[in-house]
Parts: C-alpha cells; structure tokens; sequence
C-alpha cells in the first residue's frame, strides 16, 4: 500500500492544488468542466510539469520543481485510465495487456481472467465492444502493478449495463488490493460505490474536500452542492440562525455545528422542503424568494423545478414537487414564481 501527495500550480490552466490521498484509499474529484480536474490528475501521471511542486507516491518523489525532478511517465509506476482505453491497434488483446515493462504473458492472463476477459485473449480491439475495451484497458492498467491507480472518467462511454459491470470490478480491485487511486467522476454512483473521500474542485482551486458521506450530506461549495442534490446559499452568519446574502436578502434557519456570528455561512435545505406558489405566499414558511424558472425536468417521482443562477454564480436554486401541482399550477421556463421553505428545514453551516 502506498499513499500519494500532490502539491501542483499550472498557470497556463489556472491550477492551484494541495491534497493527500492515503494507501488503500479511493478520492473522488468533482467539478465543473474546465475546472482543473484532468489536469491534476496528469500531474500526477507525469503529462503535464507543474510550474512549481511536488508529487509524492509513498518515499518516491515523481516530481520536484524546485530541485528539477520530473520522473517520466513510463517509470511512474501509476496508472491511468482514461474514457478513451486507447488500445494499440495492431496488438491483441493479450499483448495490450503485457505491453507494460512491469508486465508479464503470465501477469495479462491474470488480469485477463480477473477482469473476465480471458475469452478476448486472441481478439483485436476493433472487434471489442465498449465495454469490453474498457476492461481490457483496466487489466493493461492493473498489469503493470501500479502503486496508485487514476481513473479519467473511464465509465462516461459506457452504457449503463457495462458501466454497472465495470463499477462492481472496479470495486473489487481497489478493495482488494487496498490500492490507492483518485477518480475523476460526473456520476453519483461512482462515488457512492467507490469513493471514500471527495474532493470538489472549482475555477483551479479546491473548493472542498472531505468523506464522500459529509460531502454528499452538507456540501459547501456550489458544484458539491448542486452534484449532491440540495440548495445551497451563501453569505454571512448572523444571530439567532439568520444568513445575509452579499445582495442583502435574509435567510432564516437553524445554525449548525461551529457557526460563528460574522462568519462566512452556507444555508442549506433539500429540494424537497420547498414550495413553489404563482402569488406570494402567507403564513407559516419565513423564507421566501421570487425566482424566474430556467428548467423543469423529471426526478423520480416528482418534477424538479430549477430557477436561473443566483446573485453571486451559485446553482439556482430547486424546488421538487408532485406532477399534481406542476399540472396545477401549469409552469414553463422563464416565468416568475415564488420558493418557499421554512426555517426548520434550513440548516446552517461554516463555508471551507
């Protein structure tokens, strides 16, 4: 087991990294397109030098600006897999899978067998499916005894029954072997599946970072919370659980563990505690908001409603109600409506 520290800027990309991924442990990286993901993975792969930092992978240092170290990617002993498996044409399937230094005739019938691919052997990748590609490129990978393992999104190709089989395999490698990998990911159940930590990056920096259960349960950066499913709002913490926004407005919920009054605050709430009215409303529900509808689409059972972008870049905000009250109140995209949710249902939390 070995673990992987990475400390990375690249200025051309606007990338300002810092994280350690423990032996045996699996880091999901989540953001936006652009957000710097691939490139901190490539920095540790050795496709891109970092204008300044360090890579680690247990007591080898793979790279090192300051004392210009930078271990080729062949001698890394890391793998990657990409959405592409990228597969030598002219190799069969069993000399794909020996091609690395580190491997073996011996070692790709193994990992054939492991990845249930033995059958593929004496096969050429133009007569593989998909999925079966993706396996082939996953053995390759696993061959060559990688010390940590790095996954590009290698299921989004994938229709859901490969990308379910290459999930469980997936899960039965890295648990097995306890080998470290970070994965980047856009799909929910590759992080319920196989992460044990999350990692959210935004604009080049991370913008969070913790388990993938405190990360799916109380985000606190916009991507985390729009990936995880729940509204966020943010702004400052004020007494008796009242959030100001950077436009003024007053959200009213309950404080959370560790807010402090002046504090930089994230208000959050599910989806499905919020109200949708035509009018606004009277009574009970104390935050209310006027809101222009950018979407509606199915989610479950329900209809999920998402207004346009908040004040300040974060995702608008959703409501989730029956297909009852959609028909009801008949909404489409670009009218005015008003989100109602009460303060009980509101839970603050220090932002990171």
């Amino acid at each position: 087991m070995t673990d992987l520290s990475v400390r990375a800027v690249v200025e051309n990309r606007g990338v300002d990294i810092e994280f350690a991924v423990a032996a045996g442990e699996v880091l999901a990286v989540l953001g936006p397109n652009g957000a710097g993901k691939s490139t901190a993975v490539h920095v540790v792969a050795g496709l891109v030098r970092p204008d300044d930092g360090v890579v680690r992978v247990g007591d080898r240092v793979l790279t090192d600006t300051a004392a210009d170290t930078h271990v080729a990617t062949h001698d890394r002993q890391v793998g990657l897999l990409l959405q592409d498996p990228l597969l030598f044409p002219h190799l069969s399937v069993a000399a794909n899978v020996a091609f690395s230094p580190r491997s073996s005739r011996a070692a790709a019938a193994r990992w054939l067998d492991e990845v249930d691919a033995a059958d593929l052997a004496d096969r050429t990748p133009r007569q593989l499916s998909g999925g079966q590609a993706q396996r082939i490129a996953l053995a390759r990978a696993l061959a060559a005894e990688p010390d940590v393992l790095l996954l590009d999104e290698p299921l989004a190709g994938l229709d859901v029954g490969a990308a379910a089989s290459m999930r469980k395999l997936l899960s039965r490698v890295l648990v097995r072997d306890n080998r470290s990998a970070v994965l980047i990911t856009h799909d929910l159940i590759d992080v319920l599946t196989l992460a044990d930590r999350v990692l959210v990056m935004e604009a080049g920096k991370i913008a969070e970072i913790g388990s993938t259960a405190a990360i799916l349960a109380t985000p606190r950066s916009k991507f985390g919370a729009r990936f995880a499913g729940v509204n966020l709002v943010a702004g400052t913490a004020g007494p008796d659980g009242v959030l100001t926004t950077q436009s003024g407005a007053a959200w009213h919920g309950v404080a959370g563990p560790d807010t402090v009054s002046g504090g930089s605050t994230v208000a959050l709430f599910s989806p499905a505690a919020v109200a949708v009215y035509r009018d606004k409303p009277h009574g009970s529900p104390r935050n209310t908001v006027e809101v222009t509808i950018a979407e509606l689409d199915s989610h479950g059972p329900a209809i999920r409603i998402r207004a346009e972008e908040q004040p300040g870049g974060a995702p608008g905000l959703a409501a989730d109600i029956t297909a009852d009250s959609a028909a009801e109140l008949r909404l489409t995209a670009g009218e005015r409506v008003y989100f109602s949710v009460k303060a009980q249902e509101v839970t603050l939390f220090p932002s990171q």
